[in-house]
């Protein structure tokens, strides 16, 4: 699982209840469920990636199921499908609410009820309008309902759709991988590798998570990089996007191979970076990953549009070299500086990941109505 984004709006309710005594089956069951839900980021979009465990009487798992790509089943529903009739009388383990409308398939309120399964338990309270209920509902034909378990791991897993329903645009993750002394390539603009291996898989294994990813131009020109998801276990490409304004993107480019959908932005649309990411939110992107360069990074920075920055920072000195972001207009002074708040911080082979909250006192995300099911 990715580390955090941005903390939920207040407006989201993070710990609706807190119900009695959870067990220690149905605590290990709602951390199975997330792990279930993160091995589906980045598929399920524009839904969102959940999980579900099955208990029976015993505190014995006997379904599992994470939610499918768009139009199949949602996890509970998987769930049940593998119980069977071990469901009746079993409790549900679920990390979001089951929704009570129908949309692409039915309500998953419906489908539990159906089954006859005596207890729900869930992490979050759905915020959508439209899916919001599935707990009033199980409840009011006698279920038990109990929710708020493990709550802050599931704001944590979902916050990139949180911040797409509350803004009405993708969470945005900035990706850099510098030196020790703050390089991405050196002075004559070679750059492979700075980070070692592990780094590099680990930041395909993030990448691979994200709906789409973002580069602009010169890193097509420079690098010719194919923008792909390699060496993980279910590889899956997101949508690659060029900021490419003059339209310089070759025709031979790796970048418009056919192993991923590719969107080649050009003209002025590739100076309004607020309206590209509205557009992205109404296609359905909740994630987006940014790879830069520089002029890119510093232009989603300098427009308040980073949500998360994740740092790759290799033991080396270049000494002279790019910056990882150009013409940031932040920080010209100390009393204009964004701090980050580090949510993770780990060793990945020789390399240090640092993942970051931009700090940002005046960013207040707007209510935004998303009407996917």
């Amino acid at each position: 699982m990715s580390a955090p984004l941005p903390a939920v709006p207040a407006a989201v309710p993070q710990n609706p209840s807190a119900g009695p005594a959870f067990s220690a089956a149905e605590r290990g069951a709602m951390r199975e469920a997330l792990a279930l839900a993160a091995s589906g980021l980045g598929t399920t979009s524009p839904n969102p990636s959940v999980g579900c465990v099955l208990l029976d009487a015993h505190g014995a798992v006997v379904g599992r199921g994470r939610t499918a790509p768009p139009r199949g089943p949602h996890a509970e529903v998987r769930a049940l499908a593998e119980a069977g009739a071990a469901a009746r009388g079993a409790t549900a383990v679920v990390t979001l609410e089951p929704c009570d409308h129908t949309g692409r398939t039915g309500p998953c309120s419906e489908a539990l009820l159906a089954a006859g399964v005596s207890r729900l338990v869930y992490a979050l309270p759905d915020p959508h309008a439209l899916a919001a209920g599935g707990a009033q509902r199980l409840a009011a034909a006698g279920v038990d309902v109990a929710g708020g378990l493990l709550a802050d791991g599931a704001t944590d897993l979902l916050a990139p759709w949180l911040h797409r329903l509350l803004t009405g645009r993708p969470a945005v993750t900035w990706k850099v991988a510098t030196t020790v002394d703050g390089r991405t390539a050196a002075a004559d603009g070679s750059s492979r590798w700075i980070t070692g291996e592990a780094a590099r898989a680990d930041a395909h294994r993030l990448r691979g998570e994200h709906d789409a990813l973002l580069v602009g131009v010169g890193t097509i020109l420079a690098d010719d990089p194919a923008l792909t998801v390699r060496g993980t276990p279910e590889p899956r490409n997101p949508l690659r996007i060029v900021l490419d304004a003059a339209g310089r993107t070759p025709a031979g480019a790796r970048v418009r191979s056919g192993e991923a959908p590719t969107w080649i932005v050009t003209g002025d649309r590739t100076r309004d970076l607020t309206g590209l990411l509205a557009e992205l939110g109404e296609r359905g992107v909740v994630s987006l990953w940014v790879e830069g360069g520089a002029r890119v990074a510093g232009a989603f920075w300098d427009a308040g549009l980073v949500d998360r920055v994740v740092a790759y920072v290799a033991p080396a000195f270049l000494g002279a070299g790019p910056p990882p972001a150009a013409a940031v207009r932040t920080g010209a002074s100390m009393a204009d500086i964004v701090r980050l708040h580090w949510t993770d911080v780990a060793r990945v082979g020789e390399d240090v990941r640092l993942i970051g909250i931009p700090v940002r006192d005046d960013r207040a995300p707007a209510a935004a109505a998303a009407k996917e099911g």
